[in-house]
């Protein structure tokens, strides 16, 4: 393959489009960044790339700069980007780029601190990301096809990447900005093996502005799936970088090698011990491709936190935690690693004439936070919100809902024991029968039937059914959550009955049949929570006897706010925001049991926690810890085991 296909040279002299910012100045470009036959050039010079991924959405705004000067002072002269779509429209048609959101600042700051910027702009991103960045609106559509040219996703998927070259446009090298080069899709060749598709995406991000080098990358095996020459290729490993170059250059002969992710360590998924990556083996690599040339992108040189609700579901499902430290040479919360040191003293001896690294930043200071009891609290099924009445209760998607929990609501006749049964659950639902508990339904080991007492009058039957992030990767993205028809309840010693029918098709979507039924309607109650429904809570005095679904309310108070690690080892599986902050999910079956509590999100003086338990605290007490608790597993406390 000749350069031609995939070189593009950039005059010093290029006037900035009009397209990109109608208000921005008309500058001169004061550098140039092209690919050669060989290798990278940055103003016509062999440039080797030494990136790292960041993630700004999962970094607090306010520590961007210290986080991107730790990445300088490493040895890196790059840091890569993914923008995740969902991120920036939630709603559709509604973009947000302001505060957390604000890619161009961050694109700014690493300009400001040295750094040039590599963008992953999507659509797909993976990353351990809800719906891998996906927007959980696309599943609405029963029919859409995912990651491909069917005109329910392009159409969408066009809108928002014109919208990123809309804002990201003017933060290109070539008007005087920071990005060398815009990747197209991600590990496409992993999902699919349509090159049109890669084609189309490649094609948008040329109509959005883009005018710097689109890349794609893939792993070793799947760089021929969907492969383009009009695309430069990088290949994706964790080690032995002979064996991926070698891959790479099975499709693509000529040209700069170059990793696009280089990956340190691993993410964690509740249950599964933290994971630690081969800090001997990752050197050990990372010096061959110095020596050699390569180029390389460490992911993730800093993970940080999915805070909130954005974690996503590994395949089969696997619910991620928030933290994502990853084992990077940056830690959680920005601290220096042995893995960091030791990195900065390898790309040391590996610097250009006359460059030098600088001293990494101070440390964000840390704190502790007396223990402190939540004294109120709201037991979920006293703060419904108003419900839907339903012949045939839907996916939560169905009910313009993202994320959070949905339950389902309907009165049993008298009859003998019973058995509920759904084709799927997603991802977890826990039973009442007249409030009481009666069985889990679990999307991790496909437990989706509970037996229902046999009743002398009508009962009323409760499913809350919650979402725990949708899948990030491979072909489960259709991922609608909720319960999964068909639903029946079929008496043991009779003839089924069927109660109710939510029919999904085995590829991700079809609704089913609607079936009148003797039984009275279902009620639907869709539980976001998001910040109006907790402004609406009606706390009461808690009470050591407080059990089941129920949110927590308390207050702690800080003189001077820093960093801490909120203990969360008394409770047992939910959520919690601090000051309004969404900061984190919580399950004390490890291994997180800690939640990262940035101290810019703090107060001096008074603090406000909520906390919405799922299963209820052993003792409703927080406190603030100075370090993290990242690996301990305790799968004795497994609410599922426990109930079933």
């Amino acid at each position: 393959m000749k350069s031609k296909f995939y070189a593009v040279f950039f005059l010093a002299l290029a006037i900035w489009p009009k397209a990109f910012a109608a208000d921005a100045p008309t500058l001169t470009p004061a550098h140039t960044f092209t690919i050669g036959d060989k290798d990278f050039l940055l103003d016509g010079q062999p440039f080797q790339i030494r990136c790292g991924e960041i993630h700004f959405a999962r970094v607090p705004r306010e520590y961007w700069r210290q986080r991107l000067q730790m990445c300088k002072a490493m040895g890196l002269n790059t840091v890569c980007a993914y923008l995740f779509w969902n991120f920036h429209e939630w709603t559709p048609g509604q973009f947000d780029w302001s505060g957390q959101a604000d890619a161009a600042e961050f694109c700014r700051i690493a300009q400001e601190e040295g750094l040039w910027v590599i963008l992953r702009p999507g659509p797909y991103a993976c990353a351990e990301w809800e719906g891998g960045g996906l927007p959980w609106w696309l599943l609405k559509n029963p029919d859409i096809k995912l990651r491909s040219t069917d005109p329910a996703f392009m159409q969408p998927a066009t809108t928002w990447l014109k919208e990123v070259g809309r804002v990201l446009g003017p933060e290109q090298i070539t008007h005087g900005g920071p990005i060398l080069m815009v990747q197209a899709e991600n590990e496409y060749g992993s999902f699919g093996k349509d090159a049109n598709y890669m084609g189309a995406i490649r094609q948008t991000l040329l109509d959005a502005g883009f005018n710097v080098p689109l890349f794609a990358c893939n792993p070793n095996s799947d760089l021929r799936n969907g492969f383009r020459d009009d695309l430069f290729q990088v290949v994706n490993f964790g080690k032995n970088p002979q064996a991926g170059f070698r891959a790479l250059r099975a499709v693509q002969p000529t040209g700069p090698l170059m990793c696009g992710e280089f990956y340190p360590g691993w993410f964690d998924t509740w249950g599964v011990e933290h994971h630690l990556g081969n800090t001997t083996q990752y050197l050990t690599d990372l010096e061959y491709m110095l020596k050699q040339g390569a180029s390389f992108s460490i992911y993730m040189v800093h993970g940080g936190t999915t805070f909130g609700f954005w974690p996503g579901a590994d395949h089969p499902f696997k619910p991620d935690t928030n933290s994502y430290d990853y084992d990077a040479p940056i830690s959680e919360a920005g601290w220096v690693t042995d893995k960091f040191t030791q990195t900065r003293a390898l790309i040391s001896k590996y610097l250009q004439t006359g460059e030098t690294l600088p001293e990494p930043p101070p440390a964000n200071p840390v704190m502790a936070i007396a223990p402190f009891i939540l004294t109120e609290s709201a037991p979920l099924f006293d703060n419904l919100p108003t419900s839907i009445v339903e012949t045939v209760p839907q996916n939560m998607e169905a009910y313009n809902q993202g994320r959070g929990c949905i339950m389902y609501r309907t009165v049993l006749l008298p009859g003998a024991e019973t058995t509920l049964k759904a084709a799927a659950v997603r991802d977890f639902a826990w039973v009442f029968l007249d409030g009481k508990p009666i069985g889990v339904m679990d999307n991790r080991n496909h437990t989706t039937t509970v037996t229902i007492p046999a009743r002398t009058a009508p009962a009323t039957l409760d499913v809350l059914v919650e979402a725990l992030g949708h899948v990030n990767y491979g072909q489960e993205m259709y991922n609608r959550k909720g319960l999964i028809g068909p639903v029946t309840i079929a008496d043991t010693a009779a003839a089924p009955e069927l109660s109710a029918m939510v029919a999904e098709a085995a590829n991700g979507g079809h609704p089913g049949p609607s079936l009148r039924t003797q039984q009275p309607p279902w009620q639907v109650f869709p539980i976001g929570l998001e910040t109006p429904e907790l402004a609406a809570l009606q706390w009461k005095p808690a009470t050591a006897a407080a059990a089941g679904p129920a949110f927590w309310h308390g207050t702690f108070t800080v003189d001077k706010p820093a960093d801490t690690f909120l203990d969360l080892r008394q409770w047992g599986h939910g959520v919690v925001w601090v000051n309004g902050n969404c900061l984190a999910r919580f399950w004390d079956i490890g291994p997180t049991q800690t939640a990262y509590l940035p101290g810019v999100w703090l107060h001096s003086g008074k603090n406000e926690v909520i906390v919405f338990d799922l299963v209820g605290p052993r003792t409703p007490v927080l406190a603030g810890l100075e370090k993290p608790i990242l690996n301990e597993l305790h799968p004795e406390l497994d609410f599922s085991k426990k109930a079933n």
